[in-house]
């Protein structure tokens, strides 16, 4: 990246950060200037209250029509899961106590835990999981309809034993109950309450919903009958703060124990306080701008291709990130499967190349669109420096700033040009990629729909054989770079802030705090 270009980007940054709303200031501040109200009162010395900080409200309180992290989050406290991410990245049993898997990989037997209780009461039972299972696939908006395809009948053996009979060998079925589509709700709750289940949400996990005030907070109680060992905190609030300085602010004056991100220029704030510690750790996640390829300017794959090779990764990452992230050209970060050094290194743009390109598009005086970017001070950074990139290759993008939950809603409906918006990451490379460029599917915002790409992520579904399924992704990538489907731009790291007061703390790569064994001294 030249001089020039460092220095635009720079004073872009600059400019946008001061619009921001942060103060820029390393000294304790009481609150979010955009959440009043939402910092929490000093825990009194009769309960353990954990407060954690969101970037972001969480939408949806019913796993299945969620689609955003910040649920996820804190689903973490709410809900167990069928199967479980171990600290390793591998997976393991969780409400399922042993299974077996047929020869020909298409028939899952699962013994469950005896004596798991939902926080209403209702037994956990094979029965139990057949409803949730039936839910996820039958329910109108249920958003896990994709996940569980291969699904083709759930039959109950037992009171303690389940069946799940898939249409074909599916290698990432255990990998996609580590999330969302094995999360267990209450049969009763979930019947009871019908489409309000997402006001009420009951699961079997450490903690008991309280309320959700939305922007605001979700606040949660102790599961006194946990089924999983005992859970020393009383309360976890989720507190909104979508201003990243604020909330590294309220982490230093303890209003906030840990929060979910913290904005590269506030890790040394976080770093030298002798209160705190960093959690830095490479996610599974990427980011990146989705185009929508049905819709004018982006439907021309060459325009796709130019504002994908206009964009310089390695000083995105250094400018924007102090390097706490990677620069990506695939969804696959490293560690994954389907992880290829070669495929994913970046490529610095040419000038030239982005001209051809352009001129092969129609348009050699270069074009304009609208990006779409959340309103988030760390995302309109983002989408200035994007801007800057490209308009040195007289491709203007126009930003508009919105919601995060207007972003998901336009990405659902097809009503953007592009659109600035990431992916948390799965540990199966599967969930980093099926649902976002196979045709059809929820999470395919840019409406891709290219055969040979869909033959070889949809192959890859099925094969056992890891170096096999290695060399299937590596095909279907070089597809997608060919065709441009969507700018990956860079693998983020997890950066987690905490106060020294808490532990019990445990990294898992899917970078989701999970509550269950932590303490507050």
């Amino acid at each position: 990246m030249n001089k020039t270009l460092i220095s635009a980007v720079l004073g872009t940054m600059l400019l946008v950060t001061g619009c921001g709303g942060g103060s820029g200031s390393s000294a304790p501040a009481p609150s979010d200037s955009n959440n009043a109200g939402t910092a929490a009162p000093a825990p009194s010395n009769e309960k353990k209250v954990l407060n954690i900080g969101l970037k972001a409200d969480p939408p949806s309180m019913d796993p299945t029509i969620s689609t955003s992290l910040y649920d996820r989050q804190v689903y973490a406290s709410l809900y167990d899961k069928l199967f479980e991410i171990a600290p390793d990245g591998k997976i393991v049993p969780m409400l399922v106590d042993t299974y077996e898997v047929s020869a020909d990989g298409k028939t899952y037997t699962f013994k469950l835990k005896k004596g798991v209780k939902f926080h209403d009461g209702t037994d956990f039972n094979a029965e139990a999981v057949k409803f949730n299972f039936e839910r996820n696939l039958t329910t109108e908006k249920s958003k896990r309809k994709g996940d569980l395809k291969y699904v083709e009948a759930v039959n109950v053996v037992d009171n303690d034993t389940v069946t799940v009979q898939l249409k074909e060998p599916f290698a990432p079925f255990l990998s996609v109950l580590t999330d969302r589509a094995g999360m267990m709700v209450s049969p009763t709750a979930a019947k009871e309450k019908g489409d309000d289940f997402l006001n009420a949400p009951v699961g079997t996990g450490p903690f008991v919903f309280v309320k959700q005030v939305k922007g605001d907070s979700v606040s949660l109680k102790k599961n006194e009958n946990y089924w999983n060992g005992e859970v020393k905190l009383d309360e976890v609030n989720y507190k909104v703060f979508t201003n990243g300085t604020a909330k590294v602010q309220n982490l230093r004056s303890g209003m906030l124990d840990i929060i979910d991100e913290t904005p590269t220029k506030e890790i040394p704030a976080v770093e030298g306080d002798a209160n705190l510690q960093l959690i830095a750790e490479s996610g599974m996640g990427y980011q990146g701008l989705h185009f929508n390829n049905t819709q004018a300017p982006f439907d021309n794959k060459y325009l796709r291709a130019a504002v994908d090779r206009a964009i310089d990764r390695e000083a995105l990452v250094k400018v924007l990130f102090n390097n706490y992230a990677a620069p990506a050209r695939t969804a696959f970060a490293k560690g994954s499967l389907a992880y290829n050094e070669e495929l994913n290194k970046p490529v610095a743009p040419n000038a030239d190349e982005i001209k051809d390109l352009l001129a092969k598009g129609g348009k050699p005086d270069g074009f304009e669109f609208k990006l779409l970017i959340t309103t988030a001070p760390e995302n309109e950074q983002l989408g200035a420096v994007i801007q800057n990139m490209l308009k040195q290759h007289g491709i203007n993008a126009v930003l508009e700033k919105v919601e995060y939950g207007q972003l998901l809603e336009a990405g659902s409906k097809g009503d953007f040009q592009a659109m600035q918006l990431g992916w948390s990451g799965r540990q199966d490379p599967d969930g980093n990629f099926h649902d976002f460029v196979v045709t059809g599917n929820t999470n395919n915002y840019g409406r891709i729909s290219v055969p040979q790409l869909d033959e070889l992520v949809l192959k890859a579904r099925g094969e056992q054989d890891e170096a096999k399924r290695k060399a299937l992704y590596d095909e279907a990538t070089k597809v997608a770079q060919d065709e441009a489907v969507y700018a990956y731009m860079y693998h983020q790291y997890v950066l987690i802030g905490m106060n020294k007061k808490v532990t019990g703390f445990t990294y898992v790569p899917d970078g989701l705090i999970r509550t269950a064994t932590l303490d507050k001294q």
